[in-house]
């Protein structure tokens, strides 16, 4: 017979850990999905995170594994390949394996899809960053870097100025023309140089970025280069169960309310899966509101039927 859970959660990242663990604590039968591709697995720590800034992303995680194993949950490393509506949600997996569910919490995040500069994604999450918010006191006051990927990318650069006076803003494949009068104007005020010119890559020497190449063979001196990756969400069983979609600049993202609840009856998402901005404590605060929701109206759903008979 295929097994019943009360909830399955979809993705064992923050998010779904945070779901799981308010789960458990309530006493409801759940499994936790878990492919084990964290959006921040590149990263050696994550900051800004109370209690935990500094702590690297795996031990993060393996501790919200122990805990809720504590309480019962069962965690699975596999795949979810397709989910189906019915009076429950059956929950196919790679391996083979078919659950049911009474509720569903989606937390399949995102991914990053890096520029196409050689050197890029293989220094990322050390010298090549992202986010100011997570890596910018640890590289504060070197040499920056910003790699632009569209004229969006002039608000990463006044951002980072935050955490360096030395910020050259190279263009890449970006226009100057493109760039607005405001722009430029604010550029200038912050002190950050703008490069014309196709980046052909990074300078790497001895294990560290030395600095950023040009197409024209000219080098300039960088020990730290930020990029904008196009955010990549993660919303296939979303779609597949009928959720409604929003456009956002970062891409497609569900439909939620503030718990999380999406336009689908009995589903939920939290984390990256909802934006491309939810760092690791908005996720665990978005896991946990969408577990307690759940847990209320899974009681006021036996208490109806309870009720009627």
């Amino acid at each position: 017979m295929t097994e019943r859970y009360a909830v399955v959660v979809v993705g064992g990242g923050t998010a779904g850990l945070s779901a799981a663990l308010v789960l458990g604590r309530a006493r409801h039968r759940t499994l936790v999905v878990d492919a084990g591709e964290p959006r921040n697995a590149p990263a050696a720590h994550m900051q800004g995170y109370l209690s935990r800034d500094g702590m690297p992303p795996a031990e993060f995680l393996a501790a919200g594994r122990e805990e809720i194993a504590r309480y019962g949950v069962e965690l699975v490393r596999d795949r979810v390949v397709e989910v189906e509506k019915g009076e429950d949600f059956t929950v196919v997996l790679a391996g083979g394996r078919t659950v049911r569910a009474r509720r569903l919490v989606v937390a399949t995040g995102l991914k990053d899809e890096l520029p196409a500069v050689p050197g890029v994604a293989e220094r990322f999450g050390r010298d090549v960053l992202h986010c100011p918010f997570c890596h910018g006191w640890e590289v504060r006051d070197q040499p920056f870097g910003v790699l632009a990927t569209s004229p969006a990318s002039v608000h990463q650069a006044l951002i980072v100025s935050q955490w360096s006076k030395d910020v050259r803003f190279f263009l890449h494949t970006v226009a100057e023309e493109e760039l607005s009068d405001q722009d430029l104007r604010r550029l200038a005020a912050a002190g950050v140089d703008v490069v014309p010119g196709e980046v052909a890559g990074l300078v790497v020497e001895d294990g560290r970025l030395t600095g950023v190449r040009l197409a024209d063979d000219t080098t300039h001196a960088r020990s730290v280069v930020f990029v904008a990756p196009r955010p990549v969400p993660q919303t296939g069983l979303l779609e597949r169960l009928g959720a409604e979609l929003h456009e956002t600049p970062f891409g497609a993202y569900p439909v939620v309310d503030p718990t999380g609840l999406t336009t689908v009856p009995g589903v939920w998402a939290a984390g990256n899966a909802i934006g491309f901005a939810e760092q690791v404590v908005h996720a665990a605060s978005g896991g946990y509101r969408a577990a307690a929701a759940i847990v209320g109206d899974l009681l006021m759903t036996d208490l109806d039927a309870a009720a009627q008979e």
